[in-house]
């Protein structure tokens, strides 16, 4: 590390021109080449997919993308005067006209009238794409909606819901200026060097463009969702600022310890870089940890926060360094140069002024009291996190100006929310249909709890020997609701093999709702798996790494709190509608299916990033002591102003993205900064340190043959190796031979 770090300062004019003209060259050649964002996902062996096959076998037309547009009437019309009904079916025929509209279900034709409320002031007209959602661009799903709401006039109120329509209405996400300027506030507080605050925001701007650039051609040969940029904007934007953070800081404290600006940087990539190169690598891990899981969807998000994260990384440890010679001592405050000049060099976090300082102390003195009370507030904080119920947020979660929310309750208010999700029975059968079983299978179906309406069975064009059937039903509740999902489970596993079984028919439960059902089911199953591996190589790289068990174990322990407390906030607040006012939620349902599979890796990631820079730094100072009590002081003491600064940052970058509309987004925001609040500020700088003090030199506890058994990896800089080790359980020396260090 420290050879790399001196290349980058001595040829820092290279390093800068490279990296302009990564940045140029990804920007340029995604502009050029194009995006391919999808959100389109398979998932094999489930009861839906086996649905949307058939329907794509038997009925290719059929098997795209169902839009609703819904009219309403006010001032007493009804949808059914002529003057109405002239101007919604002149829409309606340029609707039938739009490429890729294969079928329009019109309210005024000869099997309309289900399509109609009861009041006769609202309809709805069902339009069926020849493709998925993903099968059109941005720019077309925008011209459906304008074709679609056209029709609207005074006294005449028309919106589209379904995929297409939620594409085209997308609103901002928000949150990247608000958080760049709230960093950079925090980064002046904390540095009070314009210099110093610019560098952490440079860097980190400049590897995300490059990746962003990257992620876009990418996207061509790799599916990922429409959504992956933003998810590297709100990832990247708070783990770079915090990686280029910490190497300046530990640059600064070098040169106020009187080393020359050269040196410095060298000592601080050398030491701090390591931490962030090893930090980079486990986030990296835990977010490549979702190809496990088995579900495409996933693959995309994975490996475009990897390419974020691994960006911002390779930025701190090469870039940084660069811009820090350029800048030479003016990366120090005026305040700090002042007392440098005046009172000559001194080691920060040595003395005993200051809040930390004296934070480290007290925590030495009585560790019982501050564990005891963290760990309280993160357990309270936790318990909603067993309310925990995942789905997918319906569109009656969209901002009320958004077309797809007030079809949304234009449909629920004329004819019940579950029209926003039907589902899709489709049957399959040798020969000719069985049309006795398939009525009398429809017929049960109108009996059954939370059903609504129950559409007539039709017939689609037979195909290989085989006649498949749709049978459309509309659920009381609305498609987020878990009646609905309930309702799933009881055709499924009741109701449908009661009528269909020994009539050589089959029949599967289908439609957007029951894929997003079963998408939940899937992810559920799978999520111990992930969790299990993630966890296992982490604690596998921490005992390289720190030649310790207990260490790991703490800090596994410890970051599943984090998480089960950042997933108690979100059950509060989505859930359970607490501030829904002051965070702009517009309805309670449940969390997004794939959100816990993502925070926990992302979460994973960060907090075993403030894990290393702690324990990093302590064990420094174990190695140099063989005092675990002095170690542990001091390390606390000189980081935990850069981790809670830190921490901070990572809290205002997230949380400036509740500020934008995507309800999924906001989720993401809120529940990674409530899990950086609990681990950063009550974990690592309370609970963490507390135990490591009871548990003594207990932490650096290694069997022997274990410790023979494992090569030797660490972090510490390559000059510690000839320094004064700490005394080491497993009998050899702390410290790693010149061969075995991580570079």
């Amino acid at each position: 590390m420290s050879a790399l770090a001196r290349w980058c300062v001595r040829h820092r004019r290279i390093v800068a021109l490279a990296w302009l003209g990564a940045l140029l060259a990804a920007s340029i050649l995604s502009q050029t080449l194009g995006t391919a964002y999808s959100n389109g996902f398979s998932l094999p062996h489930t009861e839906s997919t086996q649905a949307l096959d058939l329907l794509k076998s038997a009925a290719p037309g059929q098997a795209g993308d169902e839009e609703q547009i819904v009219w309403h009437t006010t001032n007493g019309a009804k949808v059914t005067d002529p003057a109405v009904r002239q101007r919604v079916e002149a829409m309606l025929v340029k609707v039938a006209a739009f490429p890729k509209v294969s079928k329009v279900q019109s309210p005024y034709g000869p099997f309309g009238a289900r399509q109609i409320s009861a009041n006769g002031t609202t309809a709805f007209a069902t339009v069926t794409f020849s493709v998925e959602n993903q099968g059109l661009t941005t720019t077309q799903s925008e011209e459906f909606v304008t074709v679609a709401t056209s029709a609207a006039e005074p006294g005449l109120q028309v919106a589209v819901a379904g995929q297409i329509a939620e594409q085209a209405a997308r609103p901002s996400i928000g949150g990247t200026l608000p958080g760049v300027i709230l960093a950079g506030i925090v980064l002046f507080l904390v540095f009070g060097s314009f210099f110093a605050m610019a560098l952490p925001i440079l860097s980190a701007m400049a590897s995300l463009g490059t990746a962003i650039g990257v992620i876009g051609l990418l996207s061509n040969i790799v599916k990922m969702p429409d959504f992956s940029t933003e998810l590297v904007l709100l990832i990247g934007l708070g783990v770079g600022v915090d990686y280029a953070l910490f190497i300046v800081t530990r640059h600064r404290q070098g040169l106020i310890a009187g080393n020359d600006v050269e040196s410095s940087i060298i000592t601080a990539v050398d030491t701090s870089g390591r931490a962030v190169l090893f930090a980079g690598i486990i986030v990296c891990i835990a977010l490549l940890g979702m190809f496990a899981l088995g579900v495409s969807f996933l693959y995309g998000l994975a490996v475009a926060a990897s390419i974020g994260v691994a960006f911002t990384m390779l930025a701190a440890l090469t870039l940084l360094p660069a811009m820090l010679g350029f800048i030479g001592p003016k990366v120090l405050s005026r305040k700090q140069k002042k007392d440098l000049a005046a009172n000559g060099p001194r080691i920060v976090g040595a003395g005993t002024k200051g809040f930390w300082p004296k934070w480290a102390d007290f925590i030495r003195r009585r560790p019982v009291l501050p564990a005891v009370a963290a760990m309280i507030v993160v357990v309270l904080v936790s318990i909603p996190f067993f309310q925990l119920r995942l789905g997918h947020a319906d569109q009656g979660n969209d901002p009320k100006t958004q077309t797809t929310r007030q079809a949304y309750d234009l449909l629920a208010a004329g004819f019940g929310a579950g029209f926003n999700g039907p589902l899709q029975l489709v049957a399959v059968h040798a020969g000719h249909a069985d049309t006795a079983t398939l009525d009398r299978l429809a017929a049960t179906i109108r009996t059954q709890p939370d059903v609504a309406t129950v559409m007539p069975p039709f017939d689609l064009p037979a195909k290989d020997g085989q006649q498949v059937s749709l049978i459309m039903v509309y659920p009381d509740s609305a498609p987020q609701s878990a009646a609905t999902n309930d309702l799933i489970d009881h055709l499924r596993s009741s109701t449908i093999p009661g009528v269909v079984d020994g009539t050589g028919t089959t029949v599967y439960v289908g439609g957007i709702t029951a894929i997003f059902s079963d998408f939940a089911q899937v992810l559920t199953s799978k999520l111990p798996l992930f969790v299990g591996l993630v966890v296992l190589l982490s604690f596998l790289l921490l005992t390289l790494v720190f030649r310790s068990l207990l260490i790991p174990l703490t800090a596994a322990c410890m970051n599943l709190l984090s998480i089960a407390a950042a997933f108690g906030i979100l059950v509060a607040v989505f859930q359970w509608g607490w501030f829904d006012n002051i965070l702009q939620v517009y309805r309670t349902g449940p969390i997004e299916a794939f959100l816990p599979v993502m925070m926990f890796a992302i979460l994973f990631g960060l907090s075993m990033d403030y894990e290393v820079f702690l324990i990093s730094r302590i064990h420094e100072e174990w190695l140099k002591t063989g005092d675990n009590s002095k170690a542990v002081r001091n390390g606390l003491a000189a980081t935990g102003k850069t981790i809670t600064a830190a921490a901070l940052i990572m809290i205002l970058v997230f949380g400036a993205f509740i500020l934008g509309g995507i309800t999924v987004i906001k989720e993401f925001g809120l529940g990674l900064a409530g899990g950086i609040v609990m681990d950063a500020v009550f974990i690592r700088m309370a609970i963490v340190p507390a135990l490591m003090f009871l548990f003594g030199k207990a932490n650096w506890w290694l069997p022997s043959w274990l410790d023979r058994l494992l090569p030797h990896v660490t972090i510490d800089p390559e000059g510690d190796e000839g320094g004064e080790a700490g005394p080491h359980s497993g009998g050899g020396p702390a410290a790693p031979t010149p061969e075995a260090v991580l570079v």
